[in-house]
């Protein structure tokens, strides 16, 4: 068997056997004849006895992946009447050279996963494949920080292409990530891919109340419409999980919202007749939560007295 490197260019040449012939002079070898394929020719080199020896010629560029054996038929013919012959099976193995870089299965990949994935999850597995062969052929996966942010959140394992969880996700922090993988095979050559991850909203925030303005008292003159108090209430949580909806336990109207900043007025709508004689004071309890099932929620509490010369106010969370 003859060993030739995909990588050899045309013109190459390897010794081949010569053929015996115990006969002398015109009954001996004269010539010979190479068939079997057309990557491979036959040259003639004669030595300073006038024996012939033949050399096998490549003509055109191999690539072992496309045919990795040739068998050709060598024949060698005397000059005798009647004329002989003899013949030879000659098989070329093509040795591989590193002239295939990996290719990743998809230009880019996408997943979701949810912010309470636990640490040590599996995310996602690439996959690439290289046409070479042994350590040509042989794929190692790294993965490519795009930013420092990234760095203790994901690790890639190198022989299997599989991402794995390293931190805790908080979707609040970060919505998305988009990592850059690359393989490399033993030869050096490689090839990348992007891995864009998004990350789920989970309600893991409950509303924050604060109370921006509230009267200490409320004079029975107030007219109706007479805004008693401002409530700001955010929840850091998106879509759905970030609704608030907020109640109390009078009738009091609530009135106002605004982007992810909710105002709420509490607004007095009691006519004038209502006096001190027959209520001295009031409390209101209102709860505040997340339009999402399972609700999570804040409460404030305020009391008022219903005088003009004596108030009192009192806050409780």
């Amino acid at each position: 068997m003859f060993l030739i490197s995909e990588g050899s260019f045309p013109g190459f040449q390897v010794p081949l056997p010569e053929a015996q012939d115990a006969d002398l002079g015109i009954n001996s070898v004269q010539s010979y004849q190479l068939t079997g394929s057309g990557h491979f020719s036959l040259d003639m080199k004669i030595g300073q006895n006038g024996i012939r020896n033949p050399e096998l010629v490549l003509e055109k560029s191999l690539d072992r992946e496309e045919q990795s054996v040739y068998e050709l038929i060598l024949t060698a013919t005397d000059g005798g009447d009647p004329v002989r012959s003899g013949t030879i099976q000659i098989k070329v193995k093509v040795l591989d050279a590193n002239d295939n870089a990996p290719i990743f299965t998809q230009s880019s990949y996408e997943v979701n996963i949810w912010e309470n994935m636990p640490i040590g999850s599996s995310i996602l597995q690439v996959s690439a494949t290289d046409l070479d062969e042994g350590i040509n052929g042989e794929v190692k996966y790294f993965l490519k920080k795009t930013t420092l942010s990234h760095f203790p959140m994901f690790a890639m394992n190198s022989t299997t292409g599989e991402i794995t969880l390293t931190g805790n996700l908080d979707y609040e922090e970060s919505s998305s990530y988009e990592l850059e993988v690359q393989a490399k095979d033993g030869g050096g050559l490689s090839d990348r891919s992007k891995v864009i991850i998004f990350i789920g909203d989970l309600n893991d925030n409950a509303p924050v109340l604060a109370v921006t303005f509230a009267t200490k008292a409320i004079l029975e003159s107030s007219p109706p419409g007479t805004v008693i108090a401002i409530l700001n209430v955010r929840d850091q949580d998106a879509g759905v999980n970030g609704e608030i909806a907020l109640c109390g336990t009078f009738s009091f109207p609530i009135l106002g919202c605004s982007g992810v900043c909710y105002l709420f007025w509490c607004v007095v709508w009691f006519a004038w007749w209502v006096c001190r004689f027959w209520c001295w004071a009031w409390i209101f309890l209102f709860l505040v939560r997340c339009a999402f099932c399972p609700p999570l929620g804040v409460s404030v509490c305020f009391a008022w007295l219903y005088a003009t010369f004596v108030c009192f106010s009192e806050m409780c969370f």
